[in-house]
Parts: structure tokens; sequence; C-alpha cells
């Protein structure tokens, strides 16, 4: 990185910080006047003679005031207000009710109650034309499905409201921003994390191109941060979480909880765990004060990483400790243990500790030779009282020298010997890893010649079989399609001049018939070999005419409508025409969505079913999609399979356009 792109960087991190001590001095102000008002409302409530349509308003605002520090209130003021707004026959006001509270249940985690309320909110805005709080429907209901881990639903309901806000051009408003981010969000969990980002860039650009509300701006920088930490960008998922922190307290409970658990994660692959528990303690009280259910996991789990990333204690040391400390007084088993944790510390590589160990050997053992010296002095001066006791005195005092002697030299070769080791063992590590870097680099450049080899000839394949295709259908309707044609002209000419019967007649009738049907079969075939219309006019509209061509196929186009390369427009239109004809003849479904995306950078083909299913995981794919594969290879493509039994198949093709 240059030098003053790094200080840039420096200073707007120094920046962020500043901004967010600033902000979080002012917390609790902020949560002060918050329950100050939800106080007043209370007490005016409590207090004042107030109109049904007062107190109506009343219930709302205090349902929807503490909805960020007591769900339980706030369900109680809310209900309450439903009931007075069902009094009064105020649609207006059951609209603002049901969806609130229907937001409280899937915190509470009820998502069955949530749909219950976002489907009277759905009835109320269909009987009054409001098609906006017709998506507003729309969209909850998709966040009610994610919050029960339906994530392919979900991103149906998103996908919905994506579209009407695009048909309605809605695009400025900051519920589309939110919308492309629940849409990010889900494709992250699915672990799509390309088209996630796509999706997120496109809701980065409106919120600089817009007034944005600053909730919808966190939403969208927490997701950004969630998709640059899957991808192990630590620097762009930081940059973006301490974004998301510095306005935290004016971006609600959940994107608080997440910016929280962003930080901690973060410093947790860090190694900053202290910082890491800081954080993740935060994030617990944020899920602890919305009882969501879902976010008390995503806390929880981050806090129990933590807490083991503090607690790596090798079985053998603790075991060794353990027994130690019972029996510290015995020097001849306590030797014992303390050479096992020196050695054990060694092959962990915590030469510290080893070391403290050994040097705690060496004292034990110098011990432990002074006191038998002291021993057995003692017995000699009780057996001898004369002048031989001072000379074994001597001799034993000699003994003790060279025995402590001996003690320090056998530790020092020990050390000596265990460096050795540690050295011989490092260089074979390096070298076996040195041959393995060698032979995967080895096995990966044959494996690229093999691809390269077997794509040349999928290539050449695939160009013969267009080629052939081409001809063959074009042999069919310009050749044996005009001779037909020439045999009905020449049918109908002899009519002219042949007399015959009434049973004559109705055969030849017959016939021209017959060749009618024919030659039309003979330009369906023709087409279906190789489509007039998506050489002329491309793949959306060759695609379109294959789905309205079948009962059960709907389909659908985003992007910008551009010419691709032909040999990419021919594998796609195949690949299409492969997955449908699986979801009619073997899915036994009923209803396809097909959903085509080209825009900059990507391209993406989904197949959607509702049929029978199948596990990926147990059953063997088709030649059909080995093919499919084999072909998306070229283009470095990839496909997903995402089916269970009786649940339907979604299959997603993506290419990424260079």
């Amino acid at each position: 990185m240059p030098f003053f792109t790094r200080l840039r960087y420096i200073f707007l991190l120094l920046l962020i910080f500043i901004c967010g001590a600033t902000v979080a001095n002012n917390d609790p102000l902020y949560l002060q006047r918050e329950r100050c008002t939800f106080d007043s409302l209370k007490q005016e409530l409590n207090t004042q003679i107030l109109t049904e349509k007062q107190k109506m308003q009343h219930f709302l605002h205090i349902g929807y005031l503490s909805q960020n520090f007591d769900l339980d209130t706030s369900i109680l003021y809310l209900t309450k207000g439903i009931s007075l707004a069902k009094k009064l026959k105020d649609d207006e006001m059951l609209i603002e009710f049901y969806a609130i509270l229907g937001i409280n249940f899937c915190f509470k985690g009820d998502a069955d109650t949530a749909f219950h309320y976002f489907n009277q909110l759905k009835e109320l805005a269909i009987k009054h034309g409001k098609k906006d709080k017709e998506l507003s429907a729309t969209l909850l209901t998709g966040y009610a499905y994610a919050k029960q881990g339906n994530f392919h639903t979900a991103l149906d309901f998103y996908l919905k409201g994506l579209k009407i806000y695009e048909n309605e051009g809605w695009t400025k408003e900051h519920g589309y921003v939110s919308n492309l981010a629940n849409i990010s969000e889900i494709n992250r969990r699915l672990g799509n994390t390309e088209t996630a980002i796509y999706y997120l860039k496109k809701a980065e650009k409106v919120c600089n191109e817009q007034e944005i509300p600053i909730w919808n701006a966190a939403q969208v920088w927490n997701e950004l941060a969630f998709n640059y930490l899957k991808q192990d960008s630590l620097d762009k998922a930081l940059l973006y979480a301490l974004k998301a922190d510095v306005v935290e307290y004016w971006c609600g409970t959940v994107n608080r909880c997440y910016t929280k658990g962003l930080l901690a994660t973060i410093h947790l692959k860090q190694n900053n765990l202290d910082h890491a528990l800081q954080f993740a303690k935060e994030a617990y009280e944020q899920a602890n004060t919305l009882k969501d259910i879902s976010l008390y996991a995503y806390s929880g789990k981050i806090l129990s990483d933590i807490y083991l990333a503090q607690k790596r204690y090798p079985e053998a040391e603790a075991e060794a400790l353990k027994v130690l400390e019972s029996c510290a007084t015995y020097i001849d088993e306590s030797l014992a243990l303390i050479e096992n944790i020196a050695l054990a510390n060694i092959y962990m590589g915590n030469t510290e500790k080893a070391a403290y160990y050994l040097k705690k050997y060496s004292e034990q053992n110098a011990q432990y030779v002074e006191k038998s010296f002291h021993t057995t002095v003692s017995d000699l001066a009780i057996k001898y009282e004369t002048e031989k006791k001072e000379l074994r005195i001597a001799t034993l005092e000699k003994d003790k020298r060279f025995y402590t002697g001996l003690t320090i030299s056998g530790v020092a070769i020990l050390l000596l010997v265990i460096l050795l080791l540690l050295v011989r063992q490092r260089i074979i590590v390096q070298k076996r890893k040195l041959l393995e870097q060698q032979h995967e680099i080895a096995k990966q450049q044959v494996k690229q010649l093999e691809q390269e080899k077997q794509l040349i000839a999928t290539q050449a394949a695939l160009d013969g079989e267009t080629a052939e295709r081409s001809r063959l259908a074009r042999d069919l309707h310009d050749g044996l399609g005009g001779m037909l044609s020439v045999v009905k002209l020449n049918l109908k000419d002899m009519k002219q001049f042949v007399i015959m019967d009434g049973s004559d007649v109705e055969r030849f009738g017959s016939a021209l018939a017959l060749l009618d049907d024919s030659i039309g079969e003979l330009r369906r075939v023709a087409h279906h070999i190789m489509p007039e219309s998506l050489m002329r006019c491309g793949l959306k509209i060759a695609l379109e005419d294959f789905c309205n061509s079948i009962q059960h196929a709907h389909f659908q186009y985003i992007g910008n409508e551009t010419r691709l390369d032909n040999r990419l427009e021919v594998l796609i239109y195949r690949a299409a025409h492969e997955l449908i004809n699986n979801a009619i003849k073997y899915a036994q479904a009923t209803a396809i969505n097909v959903q085509l995306l080209i825009d900059e950078g990507i391209i993406s083909l989904t197949v959607q079913d509702n049929g029978i299913g199948f596990d990926p995981k147990t059953t063997h794919l088709g030649m059909g999609l080995e093919n499919i594969k084999t072909r998306l290879a070229m283009y470095n493509g990839k496909m997903n399979i995402h089916s269970s039994s009786n649940s339907g198949t979604e299959i997603c093709i993506e290419i990424e356009q260079l």
C-alpha cells in the first residue's frame, strides 16, 4: 500500500474512533430522552382526558418507543391500539399497528403470529389500493421467513419487492436500500458472497447519491463488513464496522448488536482477545435488550468462541499440574512431573515455560542431592568420632561438588539435545513443506494442462456441435421444408385437373392436412435444433419464447439488454433448455420460475421449480447436468444446486464477465 494511501487510511480510522467516542458519551442522554418521552406519554394516558383517537395515537407511539427496550410492553400497548382502531374503523392506523406488532413477534421468534399480522396488513393495503403498504407487507413477510431460517422463500419475497420498487420508480426511497441489503444478507447466508456484494454496491451507490436514513446506511455497512470478513479481508471489514459503530446509537438495536459482534469477531481473528471480549459483551447486552432469539444465538456464539480462545490448555500439562499441586512435598514424584511439563511445553513450542520448568527441575534435583548428602554426613558423624570422620566428610564434600557438577552438566546436555532436536525437527518440517509445495505446484500444473486440454477439446466439440446444429436446422428448414412445400403446391395443382369422387376427396384432404402437420413439425424441430430467435434477437428473446411455449414456465429478466458472445448465448440457452426439461420430466413440477440476470461483471441464470426435489449429496447427477458443468468450465462458471425431497429444486448458474 503506498505511503500516502496508508496515511489517509490511518487518518480515517482515527477520525472514526474520535466520532465514536463522542457518540458514546452522548448515549445516556439519548436513551434518557427516549425513555422520558415514553414515560410522558404513559403519564398523559393515566392523568389526562383524551379522545379515543388521541389514545390510539398514544398507544402507537408508546408501542413504537418501547420496542427498543421492552417488547412485552410494546405488544401490550399495540394490542390495545388495534382494539381501539377496530372500534373506530380506522384502517390506516390498523395498518401501522399490524406492521409494528408483526415485527415484535419476529423478534420474539413467533413467526406464525407475525405472518398473521402481515397478512392482515396486506389485505387492508389491497382493499384501499395502497401499493406502498402492500409492498411493506411483502417485504415484512420475507423478513419473517428469514427469521425462520427459510432463506429461499425469504429471497423470493425480497425479489418481488425489488421488482415493485424498480417498476414503480421508487429506487430513491430508503426502503429500496434496505431491500437491497436484505437480499444481500440472504445471499451471504446462502454462500453467494459475490452476489451479496453486488447488491450491496448498488445499495451503497444509492446511499452516496441520496439522503438515506442512518439506519439504512448502517445496515449496508454491517453487511459489507460481514462479507469482507467472510473473505478474510479484515481491513475492509474493520473499516465498515467502524463506520457503523460511529452512528450506533441512531441505527437501531439490531444494527448495534451486529456492529458490536462484527468488531468482536474481527478482534478475535486479530488475537486482540480483551477488546474482542468487551465488544462481545456489548453485543450480548443489545440482544438482551431486544429479547431477539436470533440475536441471542449470534452474540452468544461469539462470546463462547472468545472464552474458548482464552482457555487452550493441553491435557498432558493440565493433568501434570493438577497432580503436582497435591504432591509437591514428594521430591521424587515432583521431579518426574516437572520433567513431563517441561517436555510437553518444548514440543508445543512454549520455550520460555519449558526453560522455567527445566530450571525448576535443576533446583529440585540439587535439593535432592543436598538432602542425601546431609543425611549421609549425619550418619557418619555419629558412627565415627575420630579423625577419619573429617576425612570422610571432606570426601563427601568432594562428592557433593562432583554430583552437583554432574547434575548441572546433565541438565546442560539435556537442554542442548532438546535444542538440537527442535532445530532438526524444524528443518525436517521445512523440507517436508517445501517438497509438498513443489509437489502441489507440479500437480497444479499438470491439472491446469489437463484442464486446458479438456477445455480446448470441449470448445472444439461445442463449436462443431453448434455448426452442425445450424447446418442441420438450415438444411431441414430450407431443403426438406422447401421440398415439402413444393409437393403441397403440386398436389393442389393436380386436384384442379383430376375428377375425384367423395371418398377420394376426403382422403386427398387428409393427405394435405398431414402434409401441413409434417411441415409444421419440421419447422418446430429445426427451431429447437438451433432457434432462429437466438441467432437474430439474442438470449432474452429466445428464452422468453421458449418459456412461453411451456405451460408452467415463467420467465423474468433483470439487467441490461445487451448481446453476449455467440458461444456463451448458446451455452446459457442449452443449459436453460436442459434444466427446464429436467423439471418437467423428472421433478414433475407444476410451476417453474426462470430468472436471467445480465449486468456488469456477472451473468446469473436461476431455474426454480416446485417439484419432488432430490438430495444432491446422494443422488448421482445425470449426463445433462454433467455436460452443463463441463461447458461452464470454459468460462470459469459455477453451478449451485439447492434441493431436498418434496421441497422443490433451485439451480443457479453464475458466470463472471471479464
